[in-house]
C-alpha cells in the first residue's frame, strides 16, 4: 500500500516492552506528538529523552487522537482498556481511534471493540509480524482490521511502524490472520531445526546449510534473521517459547471453533510444550534447534561465523 501523508494528530502509546519500545521509538523518529504509559515507568523513561511525555495511567491518554497498545496478552489488553485506570474507564472523553498491535484472543478483542464503540471509539486490530530488531529496521508487516474509515485515518501512522500494511476486513479478521501467521512461524522454525540437525549430523556446517537455504527458493526474510541464532546459538529472546505456545493455543482454539483440522500445527504445539518442559521456554523460540539436537543426541557448539540476519538494507530479500 502506498504511503499516506501524516496529519499531525496527537498519539498515545501503552506498553513499552521490547516490541512496544521499538515501535514507539519509530513514531518519535517521525516527529509524532507522543505520550506514553507503561506499567513499569522506568522502561519508558528513555523515550522521554527522545521527546515523549510520560503519563502515570492509561486513562491519562484519553485526550489523545489515536492511542496504540503493545501488551503481552489478552488479560493485559483488557486491563489497560477497561480496568479501573483503563483508557476507556472514565466514562468521559475517549480517543476516537484505538489501535492494538498485540496478539490477543478474538474474544477479548471483540469485547473491547464493543465497549469502545459504545463510547464512540473505533478499535483497529493491527498485530505485527516481526521481532523488535525487525521493527527497528522498519521491516515489520501489519495486518489490520476494523472500521474502514478509522483505518484510512490511521494509515499514515501505521505506515511509520513497518514496511507493509494490509487491511484484511472488519471486526477481528486481523487477529485470525496473525494467529495463522504465528502457526507458520512455529512450523517453519521446527522444520528448519530438524533439517539443520540432520545436515549437521551428516557433517555439514550449519552456516553452510543455511546459506544454501537462504539463497534458494525456500529462503525468506524469516529464515535469514533466524540464521545467526542457529549458527552461533545466540538464543537471546526476541519471541519466547512461552509466547509461541500461547499463540499456538489461540490457533488451535480457532481451529476447533471453525472445524478445521490442523495436524501439523498440533504436533508442533506439543514440541513447543516440550521445549518449555525442558527449561527452554524463557529464551528465543529458535531454541527448537536445541530441542531437536537433544533428541538426536547431538551436542551443538557455536560455529563463531559472521552471518547476515538479512536486515541490513543491502541484504537481498528473496522470498
Amino acid at each position: 500500500m502506498t504511503a499516506a501523508k501524516s496529519d499531525h494528530r496527537t498519539i498515545g502509546w501503552i506498553g513499552t516492552g521490547r516490541m512496544g519500545f521499538a515501535l514507539a521509538s519509530r513514531l518519535l523518529e517521525h516527529g509524532c506528538d507522543l505520550s506514553v504509559y507503561n506499567r513499569t515507568r522506568a522502561k519508558s523513561e528513555p523515550l522521554a529523552t527522545r521527546g515523549a511525555r510520560l503519563v502515570d495511567r492509561p486513562v491519562d491518554l484519553s485526550d489523545r487522537d489515536i492511542v496504540l497498545t503493545s501488551v503481552a496478552g489478552s488479560k493485559d489488553f483488557t486491563e489497560v482498556m477497561t480496568g479501573p485506570q483503563g483508557l476507556l474507564a472514565n466514562g468521559g472523553r475517549v480517543p476516537p481511534i484505538v489501535i492494538d498491535t498485540s496478539t490477543v484472543s478474538m474474544d477479548a478483542s471483540q469485547a473491547i471493540r464493543g465497549t469502545a464503540a459504545r463510547l464512540g471509539s473505533a478499535l483497529l486490530a493491527a498485530p505485527v509480524s516481526g521481532n523488535p530488531k525487525v521493527a527497528r529496521a522498519g521491516k515489520l508487516s501489519l495486518a489490520v482490521s476494523g472500521p474502514r474509515a478509522a483505518f484510512e485515518q490511521a494509515l499514515p501512522y501505521l505506515q511509520m511502524l513497518g514496511r507493509s500494511v494490509t487491511y484484511v476486513g472488519e471486526g477481528e479478521a486481523a487477529r485470525l490472520v496473525k494467529i495463522c501467521h504465528n502457526l507458520i512461524l512455529g512450523v517453519v522454525t521446527q522444520i528448519l531445526a530438524e533439517t539443520t540437525v540432520l545436515a549437521e549430523r551428516g557433517g555439514i556446517a550449519r552456516a553452510d546449510y543455511l546459506e544454501f537455504i537462504n539463497g534458494s527458493v525456500m529462503g525468506s526474510i524469516f529464515s535469514r534473521y533466524k540464521t545467526p541464532a542457529f549458527v552461533n546459538l545466540d538464543f537471546t529472546p526476541t519471541f519466547t517459547g512461552h509466547l509461541l505456545r500461547k499463540d499456538f493455543e489461540l490457533g488451535l482454539d480457532a481451529a476447533r471453533q471453525f472445524n478445521v483440522p490442523l495436524p501439523v500445527a498440533a504436533l508442533t504445539h506439543q514440541l513447543v510444550v516440550s521445549l518449555i518442559g525442558q527449561g527452554l521456554g524463557d529464551i528465543d523460540f529458535a531454541a527448537l534447534l536445541e530441542l531437536e539436537a537433544r533428541g538426536a543426541n547431538l551436542a551443538l557448539k557455536p560455529e563463531h561465523r559472521q552471518v547476515s540476519d538479512g536486515l541490513d538494507p543491502s541484504s537481498p530479500q528473496t522470498s
